[in-house]
């Protein structure tokens, strides 16, 4: 009796063998791909390495402080030259400044301006007259007028009701009048009357009224305020 069973189980089962190894070879397994997607939460898996962040805003350093105020006092300033040779007056109102500087015989200036944060004072006026001061202490005012031919340097303090400066304008026989008066604390009056244009010595007032008399008619001076 002749064996082939076995010899066909043995066959079949090699070729078996011969085919599942061929169809490994070529069907073999797909690498897995290293990207890895976000999670639905939003965050990234384990391993992925998260795009790099916008450094915090390094805080602004602090708006330079405004410099400080130096107040200057309201009112009125009054006192001479340090030469001797004129009258100075200024007078101080919601930071604007006027002055008249005079010598009481045909020189004479009205000035304004404005009074700055630092308590200095730049006053301008007609021919380039011009006046710069600063506040030196709590009642006092130092500076140089230059008015005329040249520069007249001043400490001037501030004043009390009775001194001042004033002005008085009209016409006195056909003649147009201007007047200033500068009336220091010592009762002493410098000023200066204009006829027409023409300077000359001023005639004192009443400093309580303002009453003056020019050529026999009375004016009325009035203090100066900005």
């Amino acid at each position: 009796m002749k064996r082939s069973g076995p010899l066909l189980t043995l066959l079949a089962g090699l070729l078996l063998g011969l085919f599942m190894l061929s169809l490994n070879a070529t069907t073999g397994e797909k690498p897995t791909s290293a990207a890895v997607q976000p999670s639905a939460s939003g965050k990234p898996s384990p391993g992925t390495k998260a795009s790099p962040g916008t450094a915090p805003a390094q805080p602004s350093a602090p708006p330079s402080p405004s410099p400080a105020r130096t107040a200057v006092p309201e009112g009125v300033y009054t006192g001479r030259t340090d030469d001797d040779s004129s009258a100075v007056a200024i007078t101080v109102r919601d930071d604007k400044a006027i002055a008249y500087v005079c010598d009481g015989r045909n020189v004479e200036s009205w000035l304004q301006g404005d009074v700055k944060d630092d308590g200095s004072l730049r006053l301008t006026g007609k021919g380039g007259a011009s006046l710069d001061a600063r506040v030196k202490g709590a009642r006092q005012i130092r500076g140089t007028a230059h008015v005329g031919s040249g520069g007249h340097a001043f400490t001037i303090g501030r004043t009390e009701k009775s001194s001042g400066f004033y002005r008085a304008n009209g016409n006195v026989a056909g003649a147009r009048i201007e007047g200033g008066w500068i009336v220091l604390p010592d009762g002493e009056q410098v000023g200066i009357l204009k006829r027409d244009g023409k300077p000359s010595p001023a005639p004192g007032i009443d400093p309580e009224t303002g009453a003056v008399t020019v050529d026999g008619q009375q004016l009325t001076a009035r203090p100066v305020t900005p």
